[in-house]
């Protein structure tokens, strides 16, 4: 009979304002540090994040790199230079040295983009399939899928819809799908948008799009495939060739931690940024901005209401729409 050998090599039960924390084996050189339990909550993620950073002050030798995700990191390690006993053992000192959840304060930057609304390249995608793979989409009606995004949701109208972008800072929980493809979440749940995906993907998405899908927002470096509903249109975020200064140190220009605030320009000015990055002429808007989780925890019950009827209204909305 088989032998069945449990992937799970420790587990610590949540305590002193720190999530529970499962230890997992990936492989020969890989470990799987997953927080809290499988749910949305971006106390995990911020928890998470601090815990990234404290392990790139403290790196062992023989760790050769970290994979955030929303709720866990992926570890990857020499296991000729360092045992997994050793990973775990150390991993569990970095875990104590933290600070509960109300005392944690993250590295984070402000980066301000500009975004353009129902510009021409969304709506040629959403075109574009229309013609080519599902004239029948319900979220491709008009050729846009922000009417679609405005009735899921309950809008009044597209201003109201414009107004949830922009109206809250962006949280990026992480990297991934694409190289420095950001999933984005908005910090105030009063402004949370909630769209279900394409049905089937389309094929083509301009670089620079801003879609939704679930709850989450995110910007397409490349142009690509997709399956998030489109709304918009901002500067580049990725650049192989590293044209300007904001990818002297690397091609990827997003980070975890980083919290986005768009403000709304006209089609053209994302059009012509796209030629001053790569010329050298744009100059990104960045502040370090460290990210205060306890002031912002204290935040969220006194607007606890507000975001109950926000969140309400938008479930009565989808269950009334139909799903592509």
């Amino acid at each position: 009979m088989a032998t069945t050998v449990s992937a799970v090599i420790d587990r610590r039960e949540a305590q002193d304002g720190k999530p529970s924390i499962t230890y997992r084996y990936a492989g020969d050189h890989a470990l799987l540090v997953e927080y809290g339990e499988m749910e949305f909550d971006l106390t995990l993620n911020f928890f998470m994040l601090a815990v990234d950073a404290a392990l790139a002050a403290r790196r062992p030798d023989g760790v050769v790199e970290t994979a955030p995700g929303f709720r866990s990191i992926l570890v990857a390690y020499d296991s000729a230079r360092l045992p997994v006993a050793d990973l775990v053992d150390h991993l569990r000192e970095v875990h104590g040295s933290l600070q509960g959840e109300h005392g944690m304060t993250i590295p984070s930057r402000l980066v301000h983009m500009p975004i353009a609304f129902d510009d021409s390249s969304s709506r040629e995608a959403v075109e574009r399939y229309v013609r080519t793979i599902r004239k029948d989409a319900p979220n491709a009606e008009g050729g846009t899928n922000i009417d679609y995004i405005v009735r899921y949701n309950g809008f009044r109208d597209r201003e109201e819809l414009y107004a949830a972008v922009l109206g809250s800072e962006q949280w990026t929980a992480f990297m991934g799908f694409f190289p420095g493809l950001p999933f984005m979440f908005p910090l105030d749940p009063r402004e949370t948008i909630f769209v279900p995906k394409y049905n089937p993907t389309r094929t083509w998405t301009a670089e620079g799009a801003v879609g939704v899908g679930g709850p989450c927002i995110a910007i397409y470096p490349v142009e690509s495939a997709g399956g998030y509903q489109l709304f918009g249109r901002t500067i580049p975020i990725y650049d192989v060739r590293q044209r300007n200064a904001v990818f002297a140190d690397s091609p990827l220009f997003m980070r975890p931690g980083d919290r986005i605030q768009f403000h709304r320009v006209d089609e053209d000015e994302p059009e012509q940024a796209f030629a001053d990055v790569h010329a050298d002429r744009y100059r990104y808007r960045i502040e370090d901005n460290p990210f205060d989780v306890g002031g912002f925890l204290d935040w969220l019950p006194t607007i606890a209401p507000e975001a109950d009827e926000h969140r309400r209204r938008r479930e009565a909305a989808a269950a009334a729409t139909p799903v592509p």
